[in-house]
């Protein structure tokens, strides 16, 4: 399979881009396409081969539910039923945005797949023009976990989604590098308290001025079904292993001393604070406190990694408040959940 790229910020091939895009979805095929958050891998929600095509592409487990993407709120008629009042309250506030939320599902109007046999479906609608032209002249809900290798970090470029996914999907959309860089917050409403299964970038903080008291759900243990994407299964890693580390100058320093004395190389992933530090590889997360940058230049440190011969990844660690949660979250599930010692 031949992979195309158009890009659609381009007047030229605007027009062409979306229509090709449309006609394939159309005909049970995948599309790669650019969302606020990260790119996403798309295929009609309804169409149960189209999104297999989905998995096979990503090497998704079977288990792990996808979000559907929405161009309007109307189309939620289509496929929910007994949608809370205080889900409506989010969609009025954060829709479109880096919201997805999980609503009882109507039985047999998605595929199966969609839901991993779930009886409800996470829905979000997303605050980018290119994802919302495509939805809006699709009009139909669109089923799309981010476009990437399973286990690997998500894309935040088209080049990104080309390098893990060229030929194995037939076309992305390029809108450019994305805004936010981590994906959507996933806030359950089938639980008595609305109840975070996944932080992003709309953080609980947020949620709870508009809704009052809302929970946070830890990861899913191995027994469970995870009840939405990023619940299980460790990943967003790069090649070389991934340990967190106090964010201390002296601890990093010392833990880099040390692992090079095993004539080892180290990729620190970090803020400029820790740029002074005697490392093989950095790569910046922008400045001190400045979270939004952090969650933004994340995946993209990531997948820099890999194209070096570095033999550990160091990240010091991140409070968790407002997105750092959603970044510590993150991290945790590159590093799956291991930290650094100098036992190693």
């Amino acid at each position: 399979m031949k992979t195309e790229i158009i890009v659609v910020d381009n007047f030229s091939t605007k027009e062409m881009g979306y229509t090709q895009a449309v006609n394939l979805l159309i005909a049970g095929d995948t599309v790669a396409f650019p969302t606020e958050t990260v790119y996403g891998l798309g295929a009609i929600a309804t169409n149960e081969s189209a999104v297999a095509k989905i998995f096979e592409a990503k090497g998704r487990p079977q288990d792990n539910p996808l979000i559907v993407h929405i161009g309007s709120k109307e189309e939620l008629q289509a496929f929910t039923h007994n949608v809370p009042n205080l889900a409506k309250v989010c969609m009025d506030t954060f829709w479109p945005g880096a919201l997805t939320l999980v609503l009882p599902l109507q039985q047999g109007s998605l595929a199966k797949n969609v839901t991993a046999g779930l009886n409800s479906v996470g829905v979000r609608m997303p605050d980018h023009p290119v994802a919302l032209e495509l939805l809006n002249r699709l009009k139909q809900p669109v089923a799309a976990p981010s476009a990437n290798r399973s286990g690997k970090p998500s894309p935040t470029k088209a080049s990104h989604v080309f390098h893990d996914l060229n030929g194995k999907v037939p076309f992305i959309l390029d809108g450019g590098a994305t805004g936010m860089g981590l994906e959507s917050t996933v806030l359950d409403f089938t639980s008595e308290i609305p109840t975070i299964l996944r932080p992003g970038g709309v953080t609980k903080e947020m949620l709870e001025r508009v809704i009052g008291p809302v929970h946070e759900s830890k990861l899913t243990d191995h027994a469970e079904a995870p009840r939405a994407p990023g619940m299980k299964y460790a990943h967003y890693a790069p090649n070389a292993p991934v340990y967190l580390i106090e964010a201390s100058l002296q601890k990093v320093q010392l833990a880099i001393e040390s692992i090079h004395s095993e004539q080892k190389k180290v990729a620190l992933i970090a803020t400029e604070q820790f740029k002074t530090t005697h490392v093989d590889y950095f790569f910046s997360l922008g400045k001190e406190h400045q979270l939004e940058d952090a969650a933004q230049l994340l995946y993209e440190a990531l997948r820099s990694c890999d194209e070096t011969d570095a033999d550990i990844v160091l990240v010091p660690t991140f409070s968790k408040q407002g997105v750092g949660t959603a970044i510590m979250n993150r991290l945790e599930k590159a590093a799956n959940g291991n930290y650094f010692s100098t036992n190693l």
